[in-house]
């Protein structure tokens, strides 16, 4: 009555764990709605309930790490929406809910399906601050996905008018209400990226019921939203107003005049500024010229003092000094000498030397007319050799030869040509004759 041998056998352990296996596989997340009984919160700080409605209900469990930065506390009777997924709870056999998210349910059945949708999206990471774009660091054109009728386009382009007047504006019109809406909006954001032309998109309405921004709840805008490759400021409504686009959005503003603010500078702030920059420089100014001069009066006192003209002007004080005592000394040179010279002078008169300069003056006339006969002497000797030897070198002068009929041949290097092989045809040739010379050119 039993099975064959080779079929598994399970244990109760076994089994349960593989059918909590399954569930945790088959269910990984969900999001359902119910009322809350039977709520108890032991001092673990875990959360355990059941979620009922009019015909069944389940256990749930939510463990202290998910619920301990819950800001809604359930209670027994509440309509609460849950993010979870199916598990077992093994030793009993018990198949429950482990509650990662709890809120509570709203009035109405448009509230629900935010909840829901607003859940699911945050499970799949949209509303993720790792994805948001920043808002560029400067802003020249600034895109308006709205009613080109409504109150938020006055109100941007006022503020923007008041704020930053050179900015550019780029309105796409679009439908912000009915069952179309979300459609035109998501036409608009794709046309805006298709164009590139703006830096920054805001994306909004004016305030109104949960139906009226209903279009804003959309899925597929949201997915729109977040794929959009242009940062978009959601501005949908008034302060209180909370739509999925708020949460997709790279940034959310409270109403369409404070997207307006975050999108534009002040521009009184920023001439306010450039005034606190500009005097800021000139103090800056004013302190480094007067450090400079400061400086450059101590490096000016310095330069003073080692200047050459300084020690120029103390060489020439010294200089002063020894011309000053040179000459004193030779005034005292000078006057001791006279003294010596007026002593000498009356013994040099007793020694006269008139007698012995006359005859010094007949030696010496008798010398030279000696010389000059010795150089008569001397010239004539030499011009008889001087014309002995212009005789000889006359005879054996080149012109003498030119003036029998010869002459000579001369390159233009002024090489003496004695051979057919000196030149080529072509050369310039120079020939010497006795009474000047003739040019000529190679032929042949």
């Amino acid at each position: 009555m039993f099975s064959k041998p080779s079929q598994t056998v399970y244990t109760v352990s076994r089994l349960n764990r593989e059918i909590r296996a399954l569930l945790e596989q088959g269910f990984a997340s969900l999001i359902l709605t119910g009322e809350i009984s039977n709520f108890i919160a032991p001092a673990s700080g875990h959360w355990y309930f059941s979620l009922k409605d009019d015909k069944a209900q389940i256990k749930a469990a939510m463990w202290r790490g998910n619920n301990r930065n819950q800001s809604y506390r359930p209670i027994n009777g509440a309509q609460v929406t849950v993010k979870a997924r199916v598990s077992l709870y093994e030793p009993r056999g018990d198949y429950q809910l482990i509650v990662e998210h709890m809120e509570p349910a709203g009035e109405g059945q448009l509230k629900q399906e935010f909840d829901a949708l607003k859940m699911r999206l945050a499970a799949e990471g949209l509303f993720s601050s790792a994805y948001k774009k920043p808002l560029p660091q400067n802003i020249n054109r600034i895109g308006v996905i709205t009613s080109p009728t409504g109150a938020a386009i006055k109100d941007i382009l006022t503020v923007l008018k008041r704020r930053a007047p050179q900015l550019e504006v780029v309105i796409y019109p679009a439908m912000v209400q009915g069952k179309e809406a979300h459609g035109h909006l998501i036409k608009q954001i794709e046309l805006a990226n298709l164009r590139n032309e703006v830096d920054v998109i805001i994306l909004g309405r004016g305030g109104g019921s949960l139906e009226d921004l209903w279009c804003f709840n959309h899925e597929h805008l949201a997915r729109a939203i977040y794929q959009s490759a242009l940062p978009i400021v959601s501005a949908v409504g008034h302060e209180i107003d909370t739509t999925i686009s708020d949460y997709v959005a790279d940034v959310r503003a409270a109403t369409p005049s404070a997207a307006a603010e975050l999108v534009s500078p002040n521009t009184q702030e920023l001439h306010n500024r450039v005034n606190q920059l500009i005097s800021r420089l000139a103090n800056a100014f004013k302190h480094d010229i007067a450090d400079k001069r400061a400086l450059a009066t101590q490096l000016q006192h310095r330069l003073n003092l080692c200047h050459p003209r300084n020690q120029l002007n103390q060489k020439s004080q010294r200089l002063d000094e020894l011309s000053i005592a040179l000459q004193q000394a030779m005034r005292q040179r000078l006057y001791q000498q006279e003294r010596v010279l007026a002593n000498l002078t009356p013994r040099l008169m007793r020694q006269s030397p008139d007698k012995k300069l006359a005859n010094a003056n007949h030696q010496l006339a008798q010398l030279h007319a000696r010389l000059h006969q010795a150089m008569q002497q001397q010239l004539q000797h030499a011009n008889n050799t001087l014309a002995l030897q212009a005789s000889r070198l006359d005879s054996v002068s080149p012109l003498n030869v030119l003036a029998r009929g010869y002459s000579i041949t001369k390159t233009a290097q002024n090489k003496v040509v004695k051979s057919v092989e000196d030149v080529k045809v072509g050369d310039v040739l120079i020939t010497e004759l006795v009474d000047g010379q003739v040019i000529s050119k190679v032929e042949a």
